[in-house]
């Protein structure tokens, strides 16, 4: 059996190499729309598993970065551990002026490097200090997703079935989203976005009351939409609109785009059905409207599997001496629901610690680095 402190001694030794890692990771711009970009970042961390002799599996993908599944110890016969984290960013290429990762003490910048690339390096850390310390016991499993951001819209949810697969029959899931200090995620709320394409009936200004105008139509639509605003339940949120062509025009388009968040499959049908209604419903006469599903991601629902793995993992940081983890909610969506949903225990969001997220000032706190490795590897090692 591998010493807690020798192996947590290993990943402080390692921590000024990792720094430099997540530091070349994050000057890979990587937005999930640019699949070139997402698979020369995936491609960097492949290289540095080939340098271990880590087995290497590809899911190819035609619009999507490839998926990726990198195991350790892959000849070994227990139960797996999988760790995961998602390559692609939100950040447009070039929003991050140079240098485009910078320091500020203990605070370390840069584009997707606390969402998700920290959580990527430090599983990748742990993986590495774990080689170095002879560990064989289990195989180790780190999945690269490529189209976390968009919900997997670009891979039409192939990347997350491929993650599943790879994952199935694991004892514990780890999900490397960025952390708040002493939590893990246990549940999370879905996500369903729909367009609202509204048509009325286009005329001039100076006859306004012969036309029909959608944007009209779709002011009634969204204020019906806006009332739902539950914290714990059902919310939506109108993010986007556009429609019509010239002030002295009535507008005979409209189009506006909704996200909705909900906590379980119950009130998933709940939101298809307001949605369905609200898209049927003609506050103005000589109004239309088309409803277009534009991505979707399961709840992840808190399950017995998911707290008792929470329980087991906080047990091993009490022996090894890391503080334990308390439950979380979140109503942001990861791709730790569909792992759940398979049965796979699951802890979310044991990355590393951050703000801002999403922001050209996304950082990352570097002391937080090499605990989420010693929490990863430690749940590898010993449970």
């Amino acid at each position: 059996m591998i010493s807690s402190e020798r192996l947590f001694k290993r990943i402080d030794d390692m921590e000024p190499e990792y720094v430099k890692i997540l530091e070349e990771f994050c000057l890979i711009e990587s937005p999930t729309d640019y699949k070139e970009s997402v698979d020369a970042a995936s491609n960097y961390i492949i290289k540095k598993a080939e340098a271990f002799g880590w087995k290497v599996e590809r899911q190819k993908q035609e619009v999507a970065g490839d998926c990726i599944c990198i195991t350790m110890n892959p000849d070994a016969t227990a139960a797996p551990v999988c760790l995961s984290g998602h390559v692609d960013t939100v950040h447009p290429l070039g929003l991050f002026q140079e240098p485009v990762v910078k320091y500020d003490g203990d605070k370390m910048y840069g584009p997707g490097i606390a969402d998700c690339k920290g959580g990527i390096v430090a599983s990748f850390l742990a993986m590495a200090a774990l080689s170095k310390e002879n560990f064989t016991a289990r195989p180790i499993k780190l999945i690269l997703q490529s189209d976390e951001e968009t919900s997997s819209i670009e891979s039409n949810h192939t990347t997350v079935d491929y993650m599943c697969e790879c994952a199935r029959g694991s004892v514990a899931f780890l999900n490397c989203e960025p952390t708040l200090a002493g939590t893990a995620v246990l549940k999370r709320k879905g996500i369903i976005r729909y367009a609202f394409h509204v048509t009325g009936k286009a005329e001039h200004a100076s006859v306004c009351y012969h036309g029909v105008s959608a944007i009209s139509e779709a002011a009634h639509k969204i204020l019906e939409l806006e009332q739902y605003k539950d914290a714990q339940g059902i919310t939506a949120n109108c993010g986007k609109i556009s429609g019509g062509t010239k002030a002295n025009s009535v507008p005979a388009q409209c189009t506006f785009e909704v996200d909705f968040r909900f906590s379980n499959s119950e009130e998933r049908t709940m939101v298809e059905n307001i949605a369905k209604k609200v898209a049927e419903t003609s506050y103005i006469e000589g109004t239309t409207c088309e409803l277009v599903l534009e991505s979707f991601r399961d709840a992840m629902e808190l399950t017995d599997a998911n707290l008792k793995l929470l329980e087991k993992a906080n047990e091993i940081f009490e022996e090894v001496g890391l503080s334990v983890l308390s439950v979380r909610e979140s109503g942001g969506g990861s791709d730790a629901s569909y792992t759940t949903m398979c049965g796979i225990p699951t802890l979310d969001s044991v990355g590393v610690a951050s703000m801002n997220i999403h922001s050209k000032d996304e950082y990352t706190l570097i002391s937080s680095f090499t605990e989420a490795a010693k929490r990863l590897a430690a749940i590898c090692c010993y449970i």
